[in-house]
């Protein structure tokens, strides 16, 4: 079989990158940042935020758009991509005799399921000897928010009794509140987690879009595109950091997810401005690197979207099987609205 690399219409070498518009290509690294830090910052602030007052339908518009938007992610930004560059003509035919890019992403959601598997076994044992109850539905609970276990009070309060001694009394209220603060602290570090492997899987991505922005021929619609794309992930994971409820002494997490998000892709952007004569995201190492990697955050995507979204938000949440029908309808409407906008941008990117 001939060399791909010798066909006149493939460029399999490093190199070879888009130079022109060098200006509007810097000029990107900051019109980006505005669009996904202000669609990661939006929910956070309105939900945070005293000042800033925003209508509970609108928030709930951005929740539910913005699980549409990370689900559409990973099917069509993410593992569609992942397909196309590992079947790229430019690698050797060894990479087409099996479908590597489903099968790393079907790793990835395995992997996935068996780290919260076991961190949901290590939290719900440990809430016991707390003597608090873990569901694993979340039906007890308004809104299942993130990863991790949720706490609930003992339906049966613990009482002093009234012939006891202050002392007594007062040793009592300690330890439940010890108990609660512990309880607490387990579930925030579950939520921390659970969004930083969904921050992981969208920043890779991130990443790769800035590189392949900063030296793609077609800039212009590539860019136009990208920010929208951006703009509308930004809200997905926004929506996620706003609904995580923590201490008083964990509240600059979800501030500090929405500004990494924010500042990902135009680092990618800046990378691959600073390695435009070097890096050509066709080449077989390109090819490979990128493929790969989409397939595994698409697998993160794909897991996070279905099973922590779009189960735990509906199926498992008691406010929306109990609600009004049309509460349900513009829940579910929203996110399909989302997941339809961002599939559509998969026609440019």
């Amino acid at each position: 079989m001939s060399d791909p690399a010798a066909d006149p219409t493939l460029n399999c070498r490093s190199g070879g990158g888009a130079e022109d518009l060098l200006g509007l290509r810097v000029a990107s690294i900051f019109i980006i940042l505005v669009g996904s830090s202000s669609g990661a910052l939006f929910p956070v602030l309105a939900r945070r935020s005293s000042w800033l007052h925003v209508p509970k339908a609108v928030f709930d518009f951005a929740k539910y758009f913005g699980s549409g938007v990370i689900i559409a992610t990973a099917f069509i930004h993410l593992l569609a991509p992942a397909l196309e560059a590992l079947g790229s003509p430019c690698l050797s035919p060894a990479w087409s005799v099996y479908p590597y890019a489903l099968a790393l992403c079907l790793l990835s959601i395995f992997g996935i399921f068996i780290v919260e598997l076991l961190a949901f076994r290590w939290g719900t044992a440990k809430l016991k000897k707390l003597g608090l109850h873990h569901d694993h539905h979340g039906h007890n609970l308004p809104s299942h928010a993130a990863h991790g276990p949720e706490y609930n009070q003992p339906a049966t309060p613990v009482e002093v009794p009234k012939a006891a001694d202050e002392k007594s009394e007062l040793d009592s209220e300690a330890l439940q509140h010890a108990h609660h603060a512990n309880t607490i602290a387990d579930n925030a570090t579950a939520q921390i987690i659970g969004v930083a492997i969904l921050e992981f899987g969208v920043a890779l991505h991130s990443i790769l879009i800035g590189l392949t922005l900063a030296v793609d021929p077609g800039f212009k619609i590539l860019f136009v595109v990208l920010v929208f794309h951006q703009t509308f992930e930004g809200l997905g994971i926004g929506s996620r950091l706003a609904y995580m409820r923590l201490p008083h002494s964990y509240n600059w997490v979800p501030f500090a997810g929405a500004v990494l998000y924010g500042i990902t892709t135009p680092i990618g952007i800046a990378i691959g401005l600073g390695a435009r004569s070097t890096y050509n995201p066709g080449s077989a190492t390109a090819s490979i690197v990128s493929g790969v990697l989409d397939a595994l955050s698409a697998g993160i995507l794909m897991y996070t979207g279905l099973v922590e979204l779009l189960a735990h938000e509906f199926l498992f949440n008691k406010e929306m099987m109990d609600g009004s029908n049309k509460q349900l309808v513009y829940s579910v409407g929203s996110m399909l609205l989302g997941c339809a906008l961002m599939a559509l941008l998969g026609r440019w990117a």
